[in-house]
């Protein structure tokens, strides 16, 4: 192609000549400029290398430049281009308009997804590796392996008064790299990712540095700890302020698991900060959406497993080095399992303000007729033997008579054996706890925690079911349909304290909704619409469907791209308050997909969304490509001001990035040939990953999707 031939042209020619050069764009100037040729390069179909020499010898001949070399040219020409069209995967950062220039958001992590560093000076002895100031604790797994009592000094708190190790503290980190992977490196790195994938897409799309903010917090303390230790709360209220002056509109609020737990507690811990009256303004003038991701409203039935046998977290130490770490926090019972007919007492706040105790619970009629508690099962079950009369110490899980391992184990397994079970008001109420610390003494301070922090917190009762938040627009979303633990039998094992309990079988909910055990028994139990994503069973999720109004929208799309022809979609479904939606849509069982609720109408001014998202795990849900896209969607509509709908069009899915576009097998070219084009790059070993987005002349695409 003679560039040189292009710029002799008139204007009818070059016309003419672009069109049957498949150039896409090309400026009707007698003298070329540099961006306006360096746009023609980048969307021709024969945009290469010789071009851009055709380009810089036709401009040396006419003039255009004098002193500059063919490499520096071309080095300069390249870099000018690449700033301003695409990212790294494809994203034209110029498609989304106005959308996203006024987007902030703070981001509240979830459980253990905060990096910790020491605070101290400590020497770890037969070993070079020592904690200094700044030394990341959590997590540092080479300490872990080589200097695991230095490392527990620095991560466990008392478990009386939730302060220090006298030897070492720890402390949150603080900014994106707090959240982002808590072990940066080769290995460790993408292991311990948490928010990176959500980071990179914010960089892709244009997203400004200063319009995201992490508000980091120590995990290990709970609620009435974070604020009088740390003044977190009083630091996320100046968060929400510093955003509003600095954007000048409220901010999206992005929870997971845990996090969601922490951004209750700060609504409540607000009320009494600002004036009744100014509550509702304040929360208008600085949250515009909130996103509960992976949300635990009604617990989850792994605290029990860290509770009694320890959870590792992947990390190599022993489950009960675990459960002693675990059980020192504070927080380790936020996420117990709770009953959704159990709710706290309406005149709390008033008798602690008589200094009267108030009751913890005020059940409804249903708890009373409830077999569970609102649970599918009862959530643990002690298993206890009853050894013969004569042997002392073997019917306690902590035995304080000594007795040989031989005889005792012996005796454990002819012994008859007892069960009771307990249901998830149990668990909260501390009636749990206070029978197995006849058991197990240690679990005494456990529920010093259960009552000092939980029960009798004068700001709020987490242990009770949350009602809908009083923000304007409120996203509840999660995976399903994975394998979920939801029930636990534990027996006394005769061995000390931390590894005197044993799990000897499980309950899981898994697919569709059914339950099966590890060891093969019949379940006999309250079936649900599905199952949990693999931490968090399905019941406690979608509890935030009791957010939605009498009136649901339905929408069940693919997750990967689609022009719409597999969309189904239901309006005005019926929902009553308390109960599963019932809705009739097909399942084809070679597709995931997404499972949308909506509710725009019930609440004036206000919108309700539920998302339910097929396969994806607690934790992955923050790196699934096809959640991010859907929260990226939604936000970027939100804030759109030519936004017509009240949620964005569920029509179609074209691809936004590269890692959308895919080999269509059947008609031997790319799927969505209009957006995604064939281009080898080296490294590239299927079809697949050669299928790229093509250069986008479409100023404004978010207007697709409005």
């Amino acid at each position: 192609m003679d560039w040189c031939k292009f710029l002799k042209f008139g204007e009818d020619n070059v016309r003419h000549w672009g069109e049957r050069s498949g150039l896409k764009e090309f400026v009707l100037d007698r003298r070329p400029r540099m961006g306006s040729t360096a746009r023609r390069i980048k969307n021709s179909a024969m945009g290469d290398m010789r071009e851009v020499r055709s380009v810089y010898e036709c401009w040396a001949r006419k003039g255009v430049f004098r002193v500059c070399t063919g490499g520096v040219f071309f080095l300069l020409l390249i870099v000018a281009l690449l700033p301003t069209t695409t990212g790294a995967t494809g994203v034209d950062k110029r498609i989304w308009g106005a959308g996203a220039s006024k987007l902030s958001g703070l981001i509240i992590p979830g459980f253990a997804s905060t990096r910790l560093r020491a605070w101290a000076m400590l020497d770890c002895p037969y070993s070079p590796l020592d904690f200094s100031p700044l030394d990341p604790v959590w997590i540092d797994v080479r300490k872990v392996l080589s200097v695991l009592n230095c490392w527990l000094k620095c991560m466990m708190l008392d478990p009386e008064t939730q302060e220090d190790h006298p030897e070492c503290k720890s402390r949150p980190d603080t900014g994106l790299s707090a959240i982002t992977e808590l072990d940066p490196g080769y290995i460790t790195g993408p292991a311990s990712s948490v928010w990176r994938e959500w980071v990179n897409w914010c960089v892709e799309f244009g997203i400004e540095a200063d319009a995201i903010v992490a508000v980091p917090y120590d995990w290990r303390l709970s609620g009435p700890m974070l604020e009088k230790r740390d003044l977190y709360f009083h630091k996320l209220k100046i968060a929400f302020e510093t955003a509003r002056k600095l954007k000048g509109g409220p901010s999206i609020v992005f929870a997971h698991s845990l996090g969601n737990n922490v951004f209750r507690y700060f609504l409540e811990w607000l009320k009494m900060e600002v004036a009744p009256k100014s509550y509702i303004r304040w929360l208008d003038d600085h949250v515009h959406s909130y996103f509960a991701v992976g949300a635990p409203l009604l617990g989850a039935a792994e605290t029990l497993k860290g509770l009694l046998t320890g959870l590792t977290f992947g990390l190599p130490i022993a489950e009960g080095t675990a459960r002693q770490m675990g059980n020192s926090f504070g927080s380790s019972l936020w996420m117990l399992p709770i009953s959704p007919h159990c709710h706290a007492d309406p005149k709390r706040c008033q008798k602690f303000l008589n200094g009267e105790s108030p009751k913890h619970y005020v059940c409804d009629a249903e708890q009373q007729s409830s077999n569970h508690s609102g649970w599918p099962v009862d959530v643990v079950t002690i298993e206890t033997p009853a050894p013969p009369s004569g042997v002392p110490g073997i019917s306690s899980a902590y035995p304080e008579v000594p007795v040989q391992e031989e005889s005792a184990t012996a005796v454990v397994q002819c012994g008859v054996s007892s069960q009771k079970s307990y249901s998830a008001q149990e668990l909260a109420d501390g009636t749990f706890l206070r029978e197995i610390s006849e058991l197990d003494p240690t679990l005494n301070v456990t529920l010093h925690h259960l009552y000092k922090y939980y029960l009798e917190d004068p700001v709020l009762n987490p242990l009770t079911p949350w009602e809908r938040p009083p923000i304007k627009n409120v996203y509840c979303m999660y995976g399903i349909d994975l394998k979920t633990e939801v029930s636990y039998t534990f027996a006394p094992t005769a061995k000390p304290y931390p590894e005197n309990w044993q799990i000897t079988d499980i309950v899981y909910e898994t697919e569709g909704g059914a339950m099966s055990t590890r060891s093969g028994a019949k379940v006999e139990g309250t079936y649900r619409q599905a199952s949990g994503d693999l931490t968090v069973p399905y019941h406690s999720l979608s509890y935030c469907k009791n957010w939605l109004g009498p009136r649901v929208n339905i929408s069940r799309t693919p997750q990967r791209a689609h022009d719409g022809l597999d969309v189904q979609e239901e309006f005005e479904v019926e929902h009553e308050k308390g109960q599963d939606i019932s809705f009739n849509m097909n399942r084809d069982g070679r597709v995931k997909y997404i499972t949308f609720f909506e509710d725009g109408t019930s609440r004036p001014g206000k919108k309700t969304a539920v998302w339910e998202l097929d396969k994806v795990d607690h934790r992955n849900i923050l790196r699934s490509p096809v959640f991010l896209r859907e929260l990226w969607l939604e936000t970027v509509h939100s804030y759109h001001p030519y936004a017509k709908k009240s949620f964005v069009s569920k029509a179609k899915r074209e691809p936004l990035r590269d890692e959308d576009c895919y080999w269509d097998y059947g008609r031997a070219r790319c799927g969505f040939p209009e957006r995604c084009e064939y281009r080898y790059v080296f490294g590239d070993v299927h079809l697949g990953q050669s299928c790229r987005l093509r250069a986008s002349t479409d100023d404004d695409r978010i207007t697709t999707y409005l």
